[in-house]
């Protein structure tokens, strides 16, 4: 047998040892720790966050103040605070960007 053929097994076996693992420990993931669940739930936003709010505040590389994307940012904040009505949100963020875009 071949250094590749035994390489090849290796990984193999590899794969199935991760990939099966779980198994052997189901019961001790069962139960979050409530501390655990408390830092869980944050993560959706921040990864949400940390996507929109670049693309709001530096668009085109530099930071701009007064451009509409901004300001149409900060007006769906508001309303999806208000409301928590994701199609409002929605249609308010995208019609005051085709009105301020026009401008």
């Amino acid at each position: 047998m071949s250094d590749a053929w035994v390489a090849v097994l290796l990984a193999g076996a590899g794969t199935f040892a991760m990939r099966s693992s779980f198994l052997a420990f189901a019961h001790r993931m069962a139960e979050v720790p409530p501390w655990l669940r408390r830092v869980l739930r944050q993560i959706p936003p921040a990864a949400l966050a940390s996507l929109v709010v670049p693309s709001l505040l530096r668009p085109e590389g530099r930071i701009d103040l007064f451009q509409a994307r901004l300001w149409v940012g900060v007006a769906a904040v508001l309303v999806a605070w208000r409301t928590r009505n994701i199609a409002v949100t929605l249609v308010v963020g995208m019609g005051l960007l085709i009105i301020l875009d026009q401008i």
